[in-house]
């Protein structure tokens, strides 16, 4: 998914986070703001969760992750966990 994002959007600044790129779901438009790509947090936390328990996992992505921003093209993280 993300090669073909980076091909469609081949003009665009996307930030990536490091690792995850399994976990990219589509990107985000808005009126006033960059394209954005947007991860599902599920995918993230199952990829964490290859090195480290499910408690440690979430608490790394939510410091490490999801708690980082690194200005207005910071990437979107959809919890989209609940219907399991």
């Amino acid at each position: 998914m993300l090669e073909e994002i980076i091909e469609q959007y081949q003009d665009e600044e996307l930030l990536k986070a490091d690792g995850f790129d399994e976990a990219v779901i589509g990107v985000a438009e808005d009126f006033n703001a960059p394209i954005r790509l947007v991860y599902s947090v599920k995918k993230c936390l199952t990829i964490l969760e290859k090195d480290m328990n499910e408690t440690d996992a979430m608490e790394f992505f939510t410091y490490n992750v999801s708690g980082s921003y690194v200005g207005d093209k910071t990437p979107l993280w959809v919890w989209d966990n609940f219907n399991e």
